[in-house]
């Protein structure tokens, strides 16, 4: 039992300090062991996880479709978030540099114009950022665009198929939107013609909405909405079938992928700063399943 805890109390082969002389950070719990650790002044347990069962771990945080095949930071957060054994951090690196879909989909990387930031807004859905994706590979029903929207002051975003993006559906589409999250007071989009046409503005001026744009030698002032668009089609490039008639059938397991996982600049996942909570994914799943066995 001493080496077990010896192992478990240390990150990366680095023994926590205190750890092996007190116990503090491990419960056990219906035969099963927990790591506990403090993050953001909330307790998490971690259930300890067997060698033998890592794999099943690693396989539904990244490479599920509602994994998304997200980067190691983003799948190291969302295993630590559940579980943990010896050398995970490690696990994870490994497990995502040898993954093919990711080594066939990555880009190479590329210079960026610098992003202009813009005031921090804190009331959900108060400022949203709007953009088109696309043309597309077109699907099995027609669609060769997506509609992405972002709010702001939560980061949590919607994806919406579209066989045309003219102004027509992307009104229609906004409706539907607004009619789940209230109609905000801004809306950030570049010059597209969709978005400074005549329905558009007539939509922006009947609900009140103040319409922003970004500047035409500008564009990387929305900063924000350009990397979610690069880390959308970033996932698509890894889950489509080869024929890439599916995308837009899997848009809402890759959406729960992005809301689930905590954001750098937050701390919190999009859905916790919308919902009030965290969502329950196929990782709890397997947790309580686990559980349940103990």
């Amino acid at each position: 039992m001493e080496d077990l805890l010896k192992a478990l109390v240390s990150v990366n082969g680095v023994p926590v300090e205190g750890a092996i002389k007190s116990y503090l950070y491990f419960i056990l719990k219906s035969d099963l062991l927990y790591r506990v650790i403090m993050e953001g002044g909330q307790e998490i347990e971690q259930l300890v996880v067997p060698s033998s069962q890592t794999r099943k771990v690693l396989d539904f945080a990244h490479s599920h479709v509602l994994g998304g095949h997200l980067g190691v930071e983003k799948t190291q957060e969302r295993v630590l978030r559940r579980f943990f054994w010896p050398g995970v951090y490690e696990a994870v690196k490994r497990y995502c540099a040898s993954c093919p879909e990711c080594q066939l989909a990555s880009p190479k990387p590329h210079l960026r114009a610098p992003l202009i930031p813009l005031p921090v807004i804190d009331v959900p859905f108060e400022r949203i950022a709007m953009d088109i994706v696309g043309p597309l590979e077109k699907s099995a029903r027609g669609h060769q665009y997506i509609l992405v929207i972002l709010d702001y002051a939560t980061r949590y975003p919607e994806a919406v198929p579209l066989r045309k993006a003219n102004a027509r559906n992307i009104a229609r589409e906004l409706v539907q939107v607004f009619a789940r999250v209230g109609i905000p007071k801004e809306i950030l989009t570049d010059q597209g013609t969709p978005f400074v046409s005549r329905l558009m503005k007539e939509l922006c001026h009947l609900l009140k909405i103040q319409a922003l744009k970004t500047s035409v030698y500008h564009p990387q002032t929305d900063g924000l909405v350009e990397r979610f668009n690069r880390t959308l089609k970033g996932m698509l490039r890894k889950v489509v079938n080869r024929e890439g008639k599916d995308w837009d059938m899997l848009l809402p397991y890759l959406l729960f992928a992005i809301r689930e996982i905590p954001q750098s600049s937050t701390r919190f996942s999009p859905f916790e700063l919308l919902y009030g909570r965290h969502p329950r994914g196929l990782l709890d799943i397997l947790r309580e399943t686990w559980e349940e066995q103990g």
